[in-house]
């Protein structure tokens, strides 16, 4: 039985200090991952506390506590896929959830061209939340918290739904005028 085995059974009992130990063994490892794969960036601090958090998170999870390392490495491997989809860019913003922005279109004339209420009407209501907390800036964690689902779910559905709403818009788009797609010159 290995260090980190020991310390994960300690840690599945309730053993905070051998959490504490256990998260300590593993912060260097995924450092040094994640600076192999995308060099020495700001972002690396992040990856390394989400997966420790993951890790953490999914203790209860494990059955077989030999495998921890391999379990550590896989949540490392998913934030390194989170990464490459954009979570980490300047794209995902934190809003305030007492007082989501108010998004106004600059251009009047888009809401007359393209009715985005009725296209996001044809989704499932569960999807239609998931689209809007995501657009409030809610990650995807928050948003499973919110709606009483996995991270993995939420990421799914909202995939789904932007793939419902681009058919949707695809259709729309021969119905559209052309001189809608150029800047008055």
């Amino acid at each position: 039985m290995t260090d980190f085995s020991k310390l994960a059974i300690a840690a599945q009992g309730g053993d905070e200090a051998s959490l504490s130990r256990l998260i300590k063994a593993l912060e260097p490892m995924f450092r040094g991952f994640f600076i192999k794969r995308i060099g020495h960036r700001v972002d690396v601090d992040d990856l390394v506390q989400n997966t420790l958090l993951r890790v953490t998170r999914g203790l209860d999870d494990l059955k077989d506590p030999d495998r921890l390392k391999g379990f550590a490495m896989k949540a490392a491997l998913f934030e390194l896929q989170d990464y490459y989809r954009g979570r980490y860019t300047g794209k995902e913003t934190l809003f305030d959830a007492v007082s989501p922005p108010i998004h106004g279109s600059p251009d009047p004339d888009v809401a007359d061209i393209v009715d985005i209420e009725r296209a996001l009407r044809q989704l499932t209501p569960k999807a239609r939340q998931i689209i809007e907390l995501r657009e409030f800036g809610y990650r995807y964690e928050e948003i499973a918290d919110m709606v009483g689902t996995t991270e993995a779910a939420v990421k799914m559905q909202v995939k789904r739904a932007f793939e419902r709403l681009r058919d949707i818009m695809s259709a729309l788009l021969p119905f559209l005028p052309l001189s809608q797609f150029f800047f008055n010159r």
